[in-house]
């Protein structure tokens, strides 16, 4: 070590400037684990901004000539001046990270500004648009942006206050799914997989700055090409939480594969922070046989029994062995018309052929018989299930006229009988065929496995099905099933009715859409923040440019997955109204079931993210764009102030904004006047002027210091 030291000081010596950077070097290397997750964390990555103004001091990249379909040159520059000729811009380029720079001359419309993820960013939010059909409702938003920069931006609007972040991440498939550097990663890049996991690191760390830490849960689901890893990740990054996967199946038919086991199911991690407990809905009934949350076992806010199949299924408990028994192998009599066991017969001897069993007029000897006609034994004695079935606790099940064993034959486990005799489940009454009819009231008496099969979470039919009943014609690659991510939520925020849900993975926005769901199902006021870009697929890029269009280009943002997905899908699920403006065919099959042309009674506000300049934030020239975020911290409801008038403040149903403070007593008053105004937003640079006006406000109204507050957060996060 004394010997990388000494060279170390050596180096400083000839070039401060380099023995500076290659200590940085050696500190990281130090701190590297050499067990557990193992990866290369590569250099910082860098997202270019289409639409962003070149100033001077911006980091660039030169475009293709438009038309080009190659990859332009990644080099870097910065702008050193800025002129205008014959009423154009054109910036004077200075290459950056070369030991020889080179100079050259571009127009601005030519560039494209890039930012690296250890810039400082200043961000703002432009609003595009809004629906409202929820009245005093709060707002969900969706955030067009790289979700990187969108996160930094959440942790002045949202630190500490997220109850769930749900996210869908890339799955790394090697098909040209993700970006990283700009560049698609494909399936013979030798660092994928370090890649990804330093992609996912990355906004790991920053979004659990957004999580409560008291009580909050961050849900991420993934398939087999990244589950291992992802699982370490996980475990390294919140060794504080208390982590499990579940396996859910998404396509019953399972995916071609060329080679191998065809794939039908896929992963959820769920991370609990604090004393976040999942809290099982009476609606959900998730479990390893196929359901589809039929309301003959869920009625409405209840969860029915668990009848299991009265058959043997190991082959140990075949008939003729020792495990079962000589008095287990018995005929069950169900009247054929009432589909009502009649009568339990006596048990046959081994040797005695099932034919043999005496008759029953008008009914089926029902015996224990697998599908492959081997000869089963019954889960217990005759005098055993004969008192169940007086107590309504065993009944006959579906008829199955095809099979050896004519019906299914049910009972309850002593577990269930336990539930029913101490109250935990209330009967409610009983059936035509005697058995009882009971549910669980209580939430927590119906703790969900880790292995999920429901017939609604479905991909094809939840997922892609809903999307085109949504946006007729248009279509998006592997949407989530929209129940499935309700059934997630419902166990993690469903008791909790103000909840605040993030997915900065949002795609087509299906989160939003279940969050709005819970919604319309409890009367709840949750809202969520959807972040996603508006890329284009690597396909359809071709074919852009070879009509020489460009990133920013009006017709090429038109097809990116914001406005051509995601917003479109929201706007249609709250108006009941596809793009067209024709009435969404189909209705939600689901725990809550109505016709989609109803739409939703919710709120929603598209927001794209801005890159402001420090100096122009200070001197409060860039309050507009600063706006959107003060409403959303004080919590996306109702109209944001975006212009503070002749007298220097205003006051909006959840939070006010004061400029003038000679008018600091009137909007004092105007403060206290409204209940439900909790933030207050102080524009000034003298802290005893705001002391001042923070000693007036009332004690139920948080103050804060604009734009000390802001560029102290941005500025803190800088250079990571």
């Amino acid at each position: 070590m004394s010997r990388l030291t000494e060279l170390l000081r050596q180096a400083r010596k000839a070039d401060k400037q380099l023995g500076d950077d290659l200590e940085k070097e050696f500190a990281a290397l130090m701190k590297r684990r050499t067990f557990g997750l193992v990866f290369e964390q590569h250099q910082p990555e860098a997202v270019e901004l289409p639409g962003r103004e070149v100033r001077r001091g911006d980091k660039v990249r030169v475009l293709p000539p438009r038309g080009e379909v190659k990859q332009g040159d990644q080099r870097l520059w910065r702008v050193e001046r800025i002129e205008r000729v014959d009423g154009g811009r054109v910036a004077h380029l200075l290459q950056l990270d070369a030991e020889e720079p080179e100079t050259q001359v571009a127009i601005t419309d030519d560039l494209v500004v890039v930012a690296e993820f250890n810039d400082r960013i200043y961000p703002g939010l432009v609003e595009t648009g809004r629906v409202e059909r929820g009245g005093d409702r709060p707002f969900h938003t969706v955030i067009n942006a790289e979700n990187y920069h969108a996160l930094e931006m959440l942790t002045y609007t949202h630190r500490g206050k997220v109850d769930a972040i749900y996210i869908d991440p890339p799955y790394n498939t090697g098909a040209k799914d993700w970006k990283y550097n700009n560049n698609y990663v494909a399936s013979d890049d030798d660092y994928r997989h370090s890649k990804w996991l330093a992609f996912m690191q990355r906004r790991l760390e920053v979004a659990r700055e957004l999580l409560n830490p008291e009580d909050s849960v961050l849900i991420v689901t993934i398939d087999e090409k990244e589950y291992l890893r992802l699982g370490m990740l996980l475990e390294q990054t919140f060794p504080e939480a208390q982590t499990q996967m579940i396996s859910t199946v998404i396509n019953p038919k399972g995916t071609g594969r060329t080679a191998g086991f065809r794939r039908v199911d896929e992963y959820i991690f769920i991370v609990r922070f604090g004393s976040q407990t999942i809290t099982p809905s009476t609606d959900v009934n998730l479990g390893s046989k196929p359901s589809d949350h039929s309301p003959k076992e869920d009625d409405g806010a209840r969860v029915g029994l668990d009848w299991q199949t009265f058959r043997r299924r190991d082959l140990a408990s075949a008939r003729g062995t020792k495990k079962g028994g000589p008095n287990q192998f018995y005929p069950i009599y169900v009247n054929e018309k009432t589909g009502r066991i009649e009568e339990i017969g006596t048990p046959l001897p081994h040797h005695v052929d099932r034919s043999a069993a005496p008759q029953r007029p008008g009914c089926v000897a029902v015996f224990p018989i697998r599908d492959d006609g081997m000869e089963m034994n019954w889960g217990a004695i005759g005098s055993t299930f004969r008192a169940r079935l007086e107590a309504g606790h065993a009944r006959a099940g579906a008829a199955q006229p095809d099979k050896p064993q004519r019906y299914v034959i049910q009972y309850l486990k002593t577990g269930v009988i336990k539930d029913i005799e101490a109250g935990r489940a209330v009967v409610e009454g009983f059936a035509q065929d005697g058995s009882v009819i009971a549910y669980y009231e209580d939430a927590a008496a119906k703790v969900p496995p880790t292995q999920w099969n429901v017939r609604s979470h479905s991909a094809e039919h939840g997922g892609t099905g809903v999307l085109k009943a949504l946006l007729p014609g248009r279509t998006f690659p592997f949407p989530k099933s929209l129940f499935a991510v309700e059934d997630v939520l419902r166990l993690v925020v469903g008791h909790k009715k103000e909840a605040i849900v993030l997915d900065f993975f949002a795609g087509s926005g299906t989160t939003a859409h279940a969050v709005m769901r819970l919604n319309e199902q409890d009367g709840g006021a949750r809202q969520c923040i959807s972040v996603t870009n508006n890329e284009v697929s690597a396909e359809e890029q071709r074919g852009l440019r070879v009509q020489g269009l460009r990133p920013s280009d009006p017709d090429w943002e038109a097809l990116g997955i914001c406005d051509y997905i995601t917003k479109p899908r929201l706007t249609a699920a709250i108006t009941g109204q596809t793009p067209d403006g024709e009435p969404i065919m189909g209705e939600y099959k689901f725990t809550h079931e109505f016709p989609m042309r109803d739409g939703l009674e919710e709120n929603v506000a598209f927001l794209t993210l801005t890159y402001e300049a420090p100096l122009s934030v200070r001197h409060n020239r860039a309050f507009e764009r600063i706006a959107p975020m003060l409403w959303m911290r004080a919590g996306s409801q109702g109209r944001i102030i975006t212009d503070l008038g002749e007298d220097g403040w205003d006051v909006a149903e959840t939070y006010g904004v004061l400029e003038n403070l000679d008018q600091a007593g009137d909007f004092v008053v105007r403060v206290a006047e409204e209940e439900l105004v909790s933030t207050a937003f102080i524009i000034t640079d003298d802290d005893s002027a705001f002391q001042m006006v923070c000693r007036d406000l009332p004690s139920a109204v948080l103050p804060v210091r604009l734009y000390e507050s802001y560029l102290q957060n941005f500025m803190l996060r800088g250079g990571r």
